[in-house]
């Protein structure tokens, strides 16, 4: 919960806005460094989760490499202080300015999701008179128990080379002098919480690797993807995720060969405790089967229930003393019906002007906001101050 001298302060702040608790964000790298360290991982922040800049300089600071899905993703990363030789480049549809880009800023690694990808790099690369470091990015067809927008790892996805597909491209690979394969990539998909999703994928990654190495291929870094979800619902008791476990499970199930570095992509994982979307009530509309709060933010500033159907923990933080709760679809001012960040939601009897928190908002909220009808945001909070 938030104090009331913090309340206080976003009662004089324009509304809608994020908030970021830099407190919490610290804590939170602090514990999964203290993680990781114990097995010598390698740790990459998605920047597609949170592209923020304070948020980033305190990434940076933390150690963490950087994880983009754009070219523009590596200009705010380089911007920011990474270097090139922390940055990764993902992404099943990087465009030929990206390519050149990244090449010529000499980033650490290509992670690679077709043939038809490996050969415009490669062709880049001699333009430049480069050699371009590139990771396989492999379907490896596991079962991410999440929502099926953000299942990556199947084979009914967009995402990886297929298994079937190997043979084809590691004799493609000869061709291309002007790439070297550094490593393996895999991700699943976003938001798991089921933990035993992630041991099964450290079976089939065994599987490949023992693949590349009967015929004698042996790669230095295995990039594991990300994918650890956040709580939800119980968001006070569960701040900072389990880095602990999580990281244990692959220490216990991965067969990691002599010299190879283990490589991870955290996004949410790191982010989405931290961020809070502010409102305020705009009206109260009483409704035939329920009432109707409406806020003066909406699926332009996070559209993930609308997308996803996600739930947030919604909370009024400034009930009047002693109010009972009264049951609300809680909803924002744009013209779609899927505009509703909940329904049926019990909240302390809520009134014009009330302030409401939407939580766990720091990943893929603010990121993904948009202009629909030429909407605007008012400036982002930082605690603490």
């Amino acid at each position: 919960m938030f104090s009331q001298q913090r309340i206080a302060l976003f009662q004089n702040h324009p509304t809608p806005f994020y908030v970021y608790d830099l407190g919490l964000l610290e804590k939170t790298l602090a514990a999964m460094n203290a993680a990781s360290s114990q097995y010598n991982y390698h740790v990459h922040y998605a920047l597609k989760a949170n592209s923020n800049r304070e948020i980033l300089d305190r990434i940076l600071k933390s150690g963490m490499g950087a994880d983009c899905v754009s070219g523009n993703e590596i200009k705010r990363a380089l911007e920011s202080g990474f270097t090139p030789d922390q940055i990764v480049f993902a992404g099943v549809g990087k465009n030929d300015t990206e390519i050149r880009f990244a090449i010529a800023n000499d980033i650490f690694c290509f992670n690679c999701e077709s043939l038809p990808e490996l050969e415009v790099i490669a062709q880049f690369a001699r333009d430049a008179n480069k050699t371009a470091r590139v990771a396989l990015r492999i379907n490896p067809n596991v079962h991410a128990n999440t929502h099926h927008y953000i299942t990556t790892g199947l084979e009914e996805n967009k995402f990886g080379i297929n298994i079937h597909e190997l043979p084809e491209v590691i004799e493609a690979m000869k061709q291309y002098p002007q790439l070297e394969l550094i490593g393996l990539h895999f991700h699943i998909g976003s938001q798991i919480t089921d933990l035993n999703v992630f041991r099964s994928l450290c079976t089939r990654v065994n599987e490949i690797q023992e693949w590349f190495a009967s015929r004698r291929i042996i790669l230095k870094h295995i990039n594991v993807g990300g994918g650890l979800g956040v709580d939800y619902h119980d968001v006070e008791n569960n701040l900072v995720p389990d880095f602990k476990t999580y990281f244990e499970i692959f220490a216990k199930f991965l067969e990691v060969r002599q010299g190879q570095q283990i490589h991870f992509e955290l996004g949410r994982s790191i982010v989405g405790q931290c961020g809070t979307l502010i409102s305020r009530v705009l009206y109260v509309k009483k409704g035939v089967q329920t009432n109707f709060a409406i806020l003066d933010a909406g699926m332009t500033e996070l559209i993930r229930p609308a997308l996803y159907q996600a739930y947030h923990k919604i909370e009024n933080l400034t009930p009047s003393p002693g109010a009972t709760d009264l049951r609300y679809d809680v909803v924002g001012p744009v013209c779609e019906s899927s505009d509703c960040f909940g329904k049926a939601l019990d909240l302390p009897e809520v009134k014009r002007g009330d302030l409401i928190a939407i939580r766990t908002a720091g990943a893929y909220g603010e990121v993904m906001a948009s202009g629909y009808n030429l909407r605007e945001r008012e400036e982002t909070m930082y605690l603490p101050l």
